[in-house]
């Protein structure tokens, strides 16, 4: 294995840096905006299209906060949302870190829009951790889709056979494994040693 490309949501990422809790969880409480009503007109309309690049994220949701909550900025949700969604797993973290000293290179691989992913490379510091970031805005395709595992592999430039790759959706880890990635389904409690044997020896 030459490169391990890791999931952000669900694997490195786990809700509210106080207490885990989905990022959503006080939404109503805190700034007055109903969690479905966000769903219903902004995750399930516009979404699809931002994950890939195809629509920029402050204006789409800025056009729906008009209609479903006029008090509210765009700029203000999404500062509440990149902050509530960002506690770390730092027991992951210092696996990583010892995989990286023995020469693995570190890449995530994530369904993120531009903003998000610059947020996590930059105020979320993951840029110490990682070589780079490869995610579904940029490649114009989102897991599981095989062009994202396709695009993905040119990007870390060596072959797929060379990939090891954890992440929470089976789907994701279906797709990767016929793409021919070494892919690794993620749980609660799970730990690098367990989901590749080959990583848990000495480097």
């Amino acid at each position: 294995m030459k490169v391990l490309m890791v999931d952000v949501d669900g694997v490195l990422v786990h809700g509210r840096p106080a207490d885990g809790l989905p990022h959503f969880t006080y939404l109503e409480r805190d700034l007055g905006l109903r969690v479905d009503l966000l769903q219903k007109e902004f995750f399930q309309t516009h979404w699809g299209d931002i994950i890939v690049g195809r629509e920029p994220l402050e204006p789409r949701l800025a056009g729906v906060l008009e209609k479903i909550a006029p008090h509210l900025s765009a700029a203000t949700l999404i500062d509440y949302w990149f902050e509530n969604d960002s506690r770390l797993d730092l027991n992951l973290l210092e696996e990583l870190a010892a995989l990286r000293q023995s020469g693995i290179t570190l890449l995530l691989a994530t369904n993120q829009e531009h903003r998000r992913a610059r947020y996590l490379m930059e105020q979320a510091g993951l840029s110490a951790h990682f070589d780079d970031i490869i995610y579904s805005a940029a490649l114009g395709h989102s897991k599981p889709s095989p062009d994202f595992f396709r695009l993905a592999t040119e990007r870390a430039g060596v072959l797929p056979g060379e990939i090891a790759f954890i992440d929470d959706m089976a789907m994701n880890i279906e797709a990767a494994r016929q793409f021919g990635w070494n892919a690794a389904h993620w749980t609660a409690g799970a730990t690098l040693g367990l989901a590749f044997p080959a990583f848990a020896g000495p480097a």
